[in-house]
């Protein structure tokens, strides 16, 4: 049962990442904001949806060690694992944009993090200018992208893209972003479900 509980998990969320991305690049390019802004609202946001998600259960029920864990512990996968593979299939490109701004930033953070943690506790002040934090690096962002003639309308990825034209188009994707957004969340319970009931049946054994 948690074989298949943990399987299932991992599907909602390869078919909820799909389904995200496809929408919102098809909401890009009727809208002609560029796949960077979107990329960083939408599709960034909507990815961190199942570690927002388990976050907040995990804190709302008092297991604070699960919240910091899974955000700590995500980031390290971000970073060594997934960058690592990902070099590994296919040489990477690294934009200046990136070096310059974007590593430094994720550094700071880092950090931030360390910083605010150093007392034994993070809290609601601490979360408030964390969020407000996010909010303007993705301001930033945006505006470094217009200031770069990023923001130009781009092509349509693909030929779906051109569904999005009209009322039913708009809805049909918008629809299918906040589709994708709950597969990841559900997706993401069940695999963490599984995990815990992996976890307790080591312990009991």
């Amino acid at each position: 049962m948690t074989a298949l509980l943990l399987i299932a998990g991992l599907v909602l969320l390869l078919v909820g990442a799909e389904a995200l991305v496809r929408g919102a690049s098809r909401l890009a390019a009727a809208t002609g904001l560029s796949q960077l802004v979107i990329g960083l609202t939408v599709v960034a946001f909507g990815t961190s949806a199942p570690e927002l998600a388990v976050g907040l259960d995990a804190a709302w029920r008092g297991s604070v060690d699960v919240a910091i864990g899974n955000v700590v512990g995500s980031n390290i996968t971000n970073v060594l694992l997934i960058l690592g593979l990902s070099a590994l299939v296919a040489p990477l490109v690294v934009s200046r944009q990136l070096v310059r701004l974007d590593v430094p930033v994720m550094i700071a953070c880092s950090l931030a993090v360390l910083a605010l943690a150093w007392n034994g506790r993070i809290g609601r002040v601490e979360g408030i200018v964390l969020a407000l934090a996010a909010v303007a690096y993705v301001i930033l962002q945006i505006r470094a992208s217009r200031r770069a003639g990023e923001d130009a309308p781009v092509p349509a990825p693909d030929a779906g893209a051109t569904a999005v034209r009209g009322p039913r188009g708009w809805i049909g994707n918008g629809l299918l972003v906040l589709g994708g957004l709950a597969l990841l969340v559900l997706g993401a319970r069940w695999m963490v479900g599984a995990a815990a009931m992996s976890a307790v049946s080591l312990v009991d054994s």
